[in-house]
C-alpha cells in the first residue's frame, strides 16, 4: 500500500525536570536580545516568572513583563499586548503558563510580523510574513499550545472563539519543565488533562491522521489514563506530573498535525460566548460527539478504545466503539466533571447558532464523519 504523502510539523523541543533553566540559551540561540515574557497572574504567583527572570539575566537578556491577559484570550487584550510589544523594543517573545499565555504571545508575534487586526489571520495560512522567534514554556499539562500550529482568540465582536492555524504559528523552541505542573490546583489540571485526551481522541481519528500522529496520538491516550487521576488526588506527584506532561507534548504533536473535530468546533463557540474553561467543555461534549462519529464508522475507535483500558477482546467495532466513549465518561467521573452543560449555565438558547458557527470552525474540516446544523444541535442537546 502506498502511502499518502504528509508533513509532521514541529518546533525544538526541550523536555525534562529542570529544564526550565534552558530559556535563557533557547532566546540567545534563536537570536534574541530583548525578551517580552508573557504570562499571567497564576503563574507570576507561583514564582515560575522569577525562576525564568533568573534563567534570562544570566543569559545576559533583558526582559519586558506583560500579563495583563485574561483566560480564553481576547481579540482586545492581543492589541493591547501588541502595542506594549512595540513600546518595548523587545525582539523575541517568552510564554511561561498555559495555553491562553501561549496563544496569547503567537499572536502578538503574528501582529509583529504581520500588522493589522488579530482576526485578520482566522483560518489557516492566512500567516504569510515572518515573525519573532518564539520559546514557550507550558505550566499546565494539556494545550499542547507550545508545539502547535494553532492559536485560538475570543472574537469578543462575534462571541466565539476564532482558530488561527498555519506552521508560521509553530514556535521555535518548546521547553516542558515537568515542575512547573506541580502548582496547578486539582479541578484544573482535570480539565487540561482532559483537553490533552480530547486532543488525542481527535487526531486519531481525523481524515488528516497518518502514521506519524497516530502513535503519539495513542500514546497521549495511553499517558492520560495513567497518570491523570493521580495528578488529580496526589497533586505533589512528580512523577504523575511528568506523566501528564508527557500526555500534552504526546497529544500536542499529533493534533498540530492531524488537526481535530467536532469536540473543538463546537467547545469553541459555547467558550467564546460564555467563557467558560475550554477543557472542562471537551470533556462533556467527547463522549457525545465519539458516539455520533463512531455512529458511522466506528473502527478507528476500537484503538481508541484499547488505549483507554476499555476489554475489547471478542467486541466488534460497533461495541468496542461504545466501550470507548463509555470510559471517556467513566474517567469525567473519577475526576468530578459535570455530566452535562446545563451545570456550567449553558442553555438551550443558542443551540442554532452554536451550530451554524461550528461549521465554519477551521476544527471542523477534517472531523470523521460529515455534519450538518442540524446534526450538531442534536449533540448540543445530548449533552445539556
Amino acid at each position: 500500500m502506498i502511502v499518502p504523502m504528509r508533513k509532521f510539523l514541529v518546533p525544538e523541543i526541550i523536555f525534562g525536570v529542570g529544564a526550565l533553566a534552558e530559556v535563557g540559551q533557547a532566546v540567545r540561540r534563536l537570536g534574541g536580545t530583548r525578551v517580552f515574557v508573557v504570562s499571567d497572574p497564576g503563574v507570576i504567583g507561583a514564582g515560575w516568572v522569577d525562576a525564568s527572570m533568573e534563567h534570562l539575566d544570566e543569559a545576559g537578556l533583558s526582559v519586558h513583563l506583560w500579563s495583563d491577559l485574561t483566560p480564553n484570550p481576547k481579540d482586545h487584550e492581543i492589541a493591547a499586548g501588541f502595542k506594549e510589544y512595540v513600546q518595548s523594543g523587545c525582539d523575541a517573545l517568552v510564554a511561561i503558563g498555559g495555553g491562553s499565555c501561549i496563544d496569547t504571545a503567537k499572536s502578538i508575534a503574528v501582529l509583529s510580523g504581520n500588522g493589522g487586526q488579530i482576526l485578520d489571520y482566522e483560518g489557516i495560512d492566512k500567516v504569510t510574513k515572518p515573525i519573532p522567534p518564539l520559546v514557550m514554556c507550558p505550566s499546565t499539562g494539556g494545550t499542547g499550545a507550545d508545539v502547535s500550529q494553532f492559536a485560538v482568540i475570543t472574537d469578543t465582536t462575534r462571541l466565539l472563539k476564532a482558530t488561527l492555524i498555519g506552521r508560521a504559528l509553530v514556535p521555535d523552541i518548546s521547553i516542558t519543565d515537568p515542575r512547573l505542573l506541580l502548582t496547578m490546583p486539582p479541578d484544573l489540571t482535570a480539565h487540561c488533562g482532559m483537553d490533552a485526551l480530547s486532543h488525542g481522541i481527535e487526531a486519531y481519528v481525523s481524515r488528516a491522521a497518518s502514521y506519524l500522529t497516530d502513535i503519539h496520538a495513542l500514546e497521549s491516550i495511553r499517558l492520560v489514563v495513567e497518570h491523570l487521576p493521580r495528578s488529580v488526588e496526589s497533586p505533589a506527584d512528580l512523577d504523575a506530573r511528568e506523566g501528564m506532561a508527557r500526555a500534552s507534548l504526546s497529544a500536542g504533536m499529533a493534533f498540530t498535525n492531524a488537526i481535530l473535530g467536532c469536540v473543538h468546533a463546537l467547545s469553541h463557540q459555547i467558550g467564546g460566548a460564555l467563557d467558560l474553561q475550554h477543557g472542562l467543555l471537551n470533556a462533556i461534549l467527547l463522549p457525545h460527539v465519539m458516539r455520533f462519529n463512531a455512529a458511522a464508522d466506528p473502527a478507528r475507535y476500537v484503538a481508541v478504545a484499547e488505549a483507554l483500558g476499555a476489554p475489547v477482546e471478542g467486541m466488534g467495532h460497533a461495541e468496542a466503539a461504545q466501550a470507548a466513549c463509555d470510559e471517556v465518561r467513566l474517567l469525567a467521573d473519577k475526576l468530578g466533571i459535570p455530566r452535562g452543560l446545563a451545570d456550567l449555565g449553558v442553555t438551550r438558547g443558542h443551540f442554532e447558532l452554536f451550530a451554524e458557527n461550528a461549521l465554519h470552525d477551521a476544527c471542523m474540516t477534517t472531523n470523521p464523519r460529515e455534519v450538518s446544523a442540524v446534526d450538531l444541535v442534536q449533540i448540543f442537546l445530548a449533552a445539556l
